[in-house]
């Protein structure tokens, strides 16, 4: 079955460009930026094309370009236009919705060319925070939406995955601090979303730490084995779809009866299965953090 998607409906330019609806239609009546085809029944529904025009149309005008002045504008000068923009300004946006394109057509060139042209400029860091973050984000709303398929959202997921390893694997050779501590990284049962504790392994790493990357599905039990060999061992999790919301608090509690007793022993949580949590009722060793960006300030 073909994935690539070659219409879309208004819903889905609103969900992939932030544009409204209403403000589509009304761009659509007044400046004829946009030149829908019709069901039988009478419902839009846009190209390929028509969503890469609206996705420049929306770059342009985020950057103070008036809609009128852009609807003046020849079909062929808008890319010409932002690309101008895209050479002299904050990168980020146009870089965000070249990736969302490359997703949408499982364009694997233009991803590696995004990447290529970003990090000239930018350091990996820069690139994960500003705009891996963020993608990530909105493509997990694109999902939950049905805007997009579980086939783009893997497909974006693998390649940002695929730089985070490269750039882990450039820095391995770095003379690592005293071993006296190591970070344990894992995921527990029954989740993979591991962009995010990949990244703070890269992190870690990069600091000098001792990092262990068990990566997902793990067994609380597998990892007494852990302390067969090290000592003071600080375990990261990361929670995005499990343990369940009622299950968290029960699961907080047995890793906390089973893993740390040793005084030097800590969990640092994060994930957005977390956000109603109760910090106040945590065990002391275990910490939660609402950011990457917090967690490795406090290292």
């Amino acid at each position: 079955m073909n994935n690539i998607k070659t219409h879309f409906s208004i819903k889905d330019l609103e969900n992939l460009t932030g544009i409204k609806a209403h403000t589509i239609r009304i761009w659509e009546k007044r400046y004829n930026l946009l030149s829908p085809n019709r069901s039988d029944t009478n419902i839009r529904n846009y190209s390929l094309e028509s969503f890469q025009k609206l996705l420049n149309i929306s770059y342009l005008n985020n950057n103070g370009i008036k809609i009128s002045k852009i609807a003046s504008l020849e079909e062929n000068q808008i890319p010409i236009k932002v690309r101008e923009i895209a050479s002299r300004s904050k990168a980020e946006d146009y870089a965000i919705n070249a990736f969302k394109l490359a997703m949408v057509n499982f364009d694997q060139v233009l991803f590696y060319n995004t990447y290529n042209n970003l990090i000239e400029n930018k350091s990996f860091n820069d690139i994960f925070y500003n705009i891996f973050l963020p993608l990530l984000n909105e493509i997990g709303l694109l999902w939950q939406t049905n805007t997009i398929t579980p086939a783009h959202e893997h497909f974006i997921s693998i390649h940002i995955k695929q730089k985070i390893l490269i750039n882990i694997e450039r820095i391995q050779t770095l003379d690592p601090k005293p071993k006296s501590k190591t970070f344990v990284l894992f995921l527990p049962e029954n989740e993979i979303h591991d962009i995010g504790l990949l990244f703070i392994n890269y992190q870690l790493i990069s600091k000098g730490y001792h990092s262990i990357f068990l990566g997902g599905n793990i067994p609380m039990e597998s990892l007494t084995d852990l302390f067969t060999f090290f000592d003071d061992i600080t375990f990261i999790s990361y929670f995005t779809v499990s343990p369940e919301l009622d299950a968290i608090p029960n699961y907080i509690n047995k890793f906390n009866n089973m893993l740390l007793k040793d005084n030097k022993t800590k969990l640092l949580l994060l994930g957005k299965k977390l956000n109603h949590l109760n910090t106040i009722e945590l065990p002391k060793k275990v910490i939660r953090y609402n950011s990457i960006e917090s967690l490795i300030e406090k290292l």
